[in-house]
């Protein structure tokens, strides 16, 4: 088998594609994490409280998106959504909103099942001693629920941003995108995708190592117990 990494090794262009699209990936994934997150909060907190047709809503919306392909979504907000408002952004802000919007179901649901996990007595003793509803899922509920999914979403986490290669189908230059302009130059498949693997893995890692130091500075009354 004749490999011929150096193809691609030795361009400092194509080498520059990959840091470029690996950046770009990273900065994508990270921005709809923390946006879903936000948004994932208000969904869970809605459902928890049960506040009218609220919950519903917010039900009927997370269910919408965890049983559609994220592919799907990808293109509904590209090329659907600006149909329909009359607006057009361009294609990075598209992949932006639509990671963002399968974040938050994902993340709501798996912070939904965290809340069940903190014991009634809890929420019990904090009503006798005064606590009001929203200082109650605030100061208690909400910390150890997510403390107790961490995991969870870290896999979440990392899970959605090794789908976010589909973002490439809108000419988005991520890092599946800068790798597929390198193959379509050099004709070397093997050497391209091998090479796109091994970053998407050691980029994986790094987010998990920098999550499990978030984990410790964020929990430490979780980790000290």
């Amino acid at each position: 088998m004749d490999l011929r990494f150096f193809e691609i090794y030795r361009r400092a262009d194509y080498l520059m594609l990959l840091l470029e699209g690996a950046a770009l990936s990273a900065v994508l994934t990270i921005s709809a994490a923390v946006a879903g997150m936000a948004l994932a909060l208000a969904l869970s907190g809605v459902r928890y409280a049960k506040i009218g047709w609220f919950q519903h809503i917010a039900l009927a919306y997370v269910e919408f998106i965890r049983n559609t392909p994220l592919i799907v979504q990808l293109f509904f907000v590209a090329f659907g959504l600006p149909m329909l408002l009359g607006y057009q952004w361009p294609f990075w802000a598209h992949a932006l909103l639509a990671l963002t919007l399968n974040f938050s179901a994902y993340f709501s649901e798996i912070l939904r099942s965290g809340y069940a996990t903190v014991g009634t007595g809890q929420t019990e003793a904090a009503a006798a001693l005064g606590l009001k509803g929203p200082q109650i899922f605030f100061k208690i509920v909400l910390p150890q629920a997510i403390a107790k999914t961490y995991p969870s979403l870290v896999s979440q986490f990392i899970f959605l941003f090794l789908t976010t290669g589909v973002i490439a189908e809108l000419g988005v230059n991520d890092l599946t995108q800068a790798g597929k302009f390198i193959d379509s130059r050099t004709f070397r498949s093997f050497e391209v995708f091998f090479t796109l693997t091994i970053i998407y893995i050691l980029m994986s890692l790094s987010f998990k190592a920098g999550l499990a130091l978030l984990q410790k500075r964020m929990f430490r009354w979780q980790v000290a117990r």
